[in-house]
């Protein structure tokens, strides 16, 4: 079974792991070096603006 390809782009994926505090992590180690923790937080993140946008488009 192959990898699923992502969702996200690589730039909403580096803002959010800029606004999250591990980045520099992501820079040394690559995608494959965070922790779970904060996979998850930064898809939860995504979510939420997801969410966001969609509200302020049936306003």
């Amino acid at each position: 079974m192959g990898r699923r390809r992502g969702v996200m782009s690589d730039r909403l994926k580096e803002e959010l792991a800029k606004e999250l505090g591990f980045y520099d992590v992501v820079q040394k180690e690559g995608w494959g070096g965070i922790r779970a923790r904060d996979a998850g937080n930064m898809v939860k993140r995504a979510i939420e603006l997801a969410e966001q946008q969609l509200a302020n488009q049936n306003r």
